[in-house]
């Protein structure tokens, strides 16, 4: 019988300074993927394996994010709050929880889109009699990332963050969702800020600890950059709305390819959607979407939007160009206005 986890932290401190304007108003781990915070997918992963306790360690715009995530009650768990003056790292945010946490806990960034099967990989911790256990996936630039080296056991036997091109061994990346024993912690010093994935781990192997890869199942993106967002929310479209029926929506004359989702309340008429999202309460008329994300309450007349994401309330007056831009909430575009890569063209 698999041994039961009862906490999880998550770490959502950060400020997502590569997601401004859009972080500028909203916390990065509220930013929605299909209109819901991209956060709640992993609390929601978390609370399907069972755990009924949830802390989420905060820093940056943390009320926002208490509004936002809530505490729990809808999912039948409980979810509280550590709110951190100065930065403390992740391994530093954990500590500061320790009192709170079990001999074996999840812990978790905060900051991807995760859809996952956490209760998998806790299965994999107790069957390894691993200290820790990380999370890994392939992707095609791991220069951005943590590298592991695996043995055919799932033993990591190198890692190393962020390597160069010419020092990465591996495309398998740390994607930042660990299963841990509670002892590792009495090597953080209380109050100091300390990273678990650049130094504590790496202590860890020096020491001979075991840490265990584990090859996450289920759909997981850094959600880090811009396009990177726009990917959550296509992936999720995809994956989730893939065979939806659109025929039933408000959509009108309008020619729908590649991955889409409409969100409540919100129309298309006399338009084209290739590979984009719209979220709740907009209007889209007489435009072409092309690898886009449209936020909540926009308006869009008679535009054309390129791999951009409006922020909520935006709106789009007729002959307008977005191209590879991200526009804040509440921006109003003239008529006429061409925008390219975040400036205004003439």
């Amino acid at each position: 019988m698999t041994k039961k986890i009862d906490q999880a932290v998550i770490m959502v401190g950060g400020k997502g300074t590569r997601l401004r304007p859009l972080t500028e108003t909203c916390p990065k781990p509220a930013l929605p993927v299909l209109d819901k915070p991209c956060l709640m997918y992993l609390v929601e992963s978390i609370a399907a394996a069972g755990i009924k306790k949830v802390i989420l360690a905060c820093g940056y715009r943390s009320q926002q994010l208490v509004e936002a995530i809530g505490d729990g009650s809808d999912l039948g768990i409980e979810i509280t709050y550590s709110f951190e003056d100065e930065p403390l790292g992740t391994a530093g945010a954990i500590k500061k929880v320790e009192d709170l946490l079990g001999d074996t806990f999840v812990a978790a960034n905060g900051d991807v889109f995760a859809d996952i099967d956490v209760k998998d990989e806790i299965r994999e911790h107790f069957s390894s009699g691993a200290t820790v256990t990380m999370s890994l996936t392939p992707v095609d630039n791991p220069c951005e990332f943590g590298i592991a080296r695996v043995g055919q056991d799932g033993r990591i036997s190198e890692f190393k963050e962020k390597p160069k091109p010419e020092e990465a061994f591996s495309n398998l990346i740390n994607a930042g969702v660990y299963v841990l024993e509670k002892r590792i912690l009495e090597m953080v010093a209380e109050n100091t800020q300390y990273d678990l994935s650049k130094e504590l781990i790496p202590r860890l192997m020096e020491r001979g600890e075991r840490i265990q890869g584990y090859g996450l199942k289920g759909m997981w993106r850094d959600v880090g950059r811009p396009s990177d967002l726009i990917g959550a929310n296509l992936a999720a479209a995809e994956r989730l709305f893939g065979n939806e029926n659109w025929g039933e929506h408000d959509i009108y004359r309008t020619e729908i390819d590649g991955p889409f989702f409409l969100g409540e309340g919100s129309s298309i008429y006399d338009s084209r959607s290739d590979s984009s999202v719209i979220l709740k309460g907009c209007r889209v008329a007489g435009s072409r979407l092309k690898g886009s994300l449209v936020m909540r309450n926009c308006t869009v007349e008679e535009a054309d939007i390129r791999d951009s994401i409006l922020g909520n309330g935006c709106a789009i007056s007729p002959g307008s160009v977005i191209e590879r831009s991200v526009l804040g909430d509440g921006t109003v575009v003239a008529p006429g206005t061409r925008i390219v890569d975040n400036e205004v063209k003439k």
